[in-house]
């Protein structure tokens, strides 16, 4: 058997081999293969990689390896930084990346590393996801930025790269469920819309608290009127119980809104 390879059975009985080395007192395994020429092929690729510390990350990106370059990854950092992480992490200096393939290199502060080493992100559908007790929690959701919003409108990068989540790199304009930001003469407004059969404006307010509860009564409006949809509510934690309920009485709602609710009581 060829040095880093042993063979393993599948439940059906069939022979895989297993690849691993030894590095700084770590075992650490290097994949599953489906010849042993191709486990030892990934373990003299480890071995290369992790004795040689003039080969670099941006080689490797364009190595035709049989080690996958997930893996690779992996031990590079830990041949580099001394910190093994079972993920694709490579530290940077005050920041860190997170490699879902050799050219889609996400960036993540620091303060971010604890949870990244022990969460795999996954992409489906362009959408950026880790999952946590059984559940599937999007990367954005982590910086406040809700399920609906949408890039360039409720939120954006600030360098414009869609794969840095450095914190100061993005930039939340709209934090609340069918409230969007605009500007008039350079004053900023919030505006709230609601979805029925068509987009309806609800009106325009100073703040987007405001706007978000605004948003929150047009939909228990639509529920009296007998809409069964399901509308997401807006939690605003900045006011009191009696704070909120003053200013959900004292808002006004637009008079077509209105009109249009009162079509499907008749």
């Amino acid at each position: 058997m060829l040095q880093g390879v042993c063979t393993a059975k599948q439940k059906d009985g069939t022979i895989y081999y297993r690849s691993s080395i030894n590095y700084r007192n770590k075992h650490i395994s290097l994949g599953s293969f489906s010849s042993e020429e191709e486990a030892g092929t990934a373990y003299l690729n480890a071995l290369s990689l992790l004795g040689d510390a003039s080969v670099t990350l941006s080689e490797v990106q364009d190595a035709a390896l049989t080690l996958s370059f997930e893996k690779a990854v992996v031990l590079l950092n830990f041949r580099d930084n001394r910190l093994y992480f079972k993920n694709p992490i490579y530290l940077r200096n005050g920041y860190f990346s997170y490699f879902l393939s050799p050219y889609e290199e996400l960036k993540f502060d620091v303060d971010d590393l604890f949870y990244y080493s022990s969460h795999k992100i996954q992409k489906r559908q362009g959408h950026l996801f880790v999952s946590d007790y059984g559940m599937q929690y999007s990367v954005l959701a982590r910086y406040g930025i809700r399920p609906y919003a949408v890039a360039g409108r409720d939120y954006f990068f600030a360098n414009d790269d869609p794969l840095d989540f450095r914190y100061s790199n993005i930039i939340i304009r709209n934090h609340f469920h069918g409230v969007r930001r605009i500007e008039r003469n350079g004053i900023p407004k919030y505006e709230a819309v609601i979805h029925i059969n068509g987009n309806y404006k609800i009106g325009t307010y100073s703040t987007e608290e405001k706007a978000a509860i605004a948003y929150n009564k047009a939909a228990d409006l639509a529920k009296a009127a007998g809409i069964s949809k399901a509308f997401p509510e807006n939690y605003i934690d900045s006011y009191t119980p009696k704070e909120y309920a003053d200013i959900y009485t004292k808002l006004k709602i637009s008079r077509r809104y209105l009109n249009y609710l009162e079509t499907l009581s008749v």
